[in-house]
């Protein structure tokens, strides 16, 4: 059982997601940061799609009420066992009664806490991550507040043979935000100017405060839209189409735009003029309010071949570990 003494800013159970069920406007929910996600798995001993802790800007302080083995991923958020700094992106070793407190990131916006065993959460609709906009999943489909207590799974045999695993720096994303973020152009672009299709790639966007598990708004520059009649269907905005559906990651622009995340409706009727490829999302996720973003235009082979190197990457650290 991990108690937790202080919840964080917004701090959620979330495993990679439950999926299936787009048709119904439920979207996948699940890790923002799937990559930092998978390796705090992989270090204690975990599969993949093991139910972490998600950590938003703000740790959690949590004790233990039997020994366990744990790994903090993603964002640096300064964490202490006990008191006494302990390393990220390494396996850990707990006590009964160790007391872990993360701070604040001071690089990325969230860091991954994952235990031997996983967080032992019942599931709903295929999955353990919260989705909090219809409160399912997770924690009684809520952010974590001073005072839950979470189950957590039988770790794997050998998983306390992995205290002190750490990985390798080559591995270890530093968040930069001069760093592009790979988009496929595309689904209703048709509806921008050319010099708003060019805006959208060469333009400095800065992360809003609004920016969260729903989308990550970004200001910038103002985006045109070509006149037309709108067609039937579609709303009297120039910015509104004939409904359609959302994928995760897309890039809405009902003034500035919005990239959909991990809990995005899975439809509507706002232009959607890009995709952020699977790849990046996680390196968007990572980008703290006013933060910049750079757009870099790919297209779907280049997308797919940015997947797969993440994968074998994965799969590399999976067989290291």
């Amino acid at each position: 059982m991990i108690r937790i003494q202080e919840g964080g800013i917004a701090s959620t159970v979330q495993d990679l997601g439950r999926f299936g069920n787009y048709h119904i406007g439920m979207p996948p929910s699940g890790a923002m940061d799937e990559y930092a996600h998978k390796i705090a798995n992989y270090l204690v001993g975990n599969d993949g799609d093991a139910a972490t802790i998600e950590m938003t800007y703000q740790g959690v302080t949590a004790t233990f009420d039997r020994a366990a083995v744990i790994a903090i991923t993603g964002a640096d958020m300064s964490p202490t066992l006990n008191g006494e700094a302990i390393d990220t992106w390494t396996t850990v070793g707990v006590e009964a009664g160790d007391e872990l407190a993360l701070s604040f990131a001071t690089e990325g916006a969230r860091a991954y806490l994952a235990v031997a065993g996983g967080i032992d959460v019942p599931e709903v609709m295929g999955g353990r991550s919260t989705y909090t906009l219809v409160g399912i999943g997770g924690h009684e489909g809520r952010p974590l507040e001073d005072g839950d207590e979470l189950p957590v799974g039988d770790p794997t045999d050998g998983a306390g043979d992995l205290v002190g695993t750490t990985i390798d720096d080559e591995h270890v994303p530093e968040y930069a935000d001069e760093d592009t973020v790979r988009v496929v152009i595309g689904l209703t672009s048709y509806r921008l100017t050319e010099e708003s299709k060019e805006r959208l790639c060469e333009a400095e966007w800065t992360v809003s405060p609004e920016a969260d598990r729903v989308g990550y708004r970004l200001e910038g520059p103002d985006i045109e839209f070509e006149e037309r009649d709108q067609p039937f269907g579609a709303g009297t905005d120039p910015s509104n189409v004939v409904d359609l559906g959302y994928p995760v990651g897309s890039i809405q622009v009902p003034q500035k735009p919005i990239v959909l995340m991990q809990d995005a409706v899975t439809g509507g009727g706002y232009a959607t003029v890009g995709t952020v490829i699977s790849a990046d999302r996680g390196r968007l996720a990572q980008r703290q309010t006013h933060n910049s973003v750079y757009f870099e235009a790919v297209d779907v082979e280049e997308a797919l071949e940015a997947r797969r190197d993440r994968e074998d990457r994965l799969e590399a650290i999976r067989e290291a570990v």
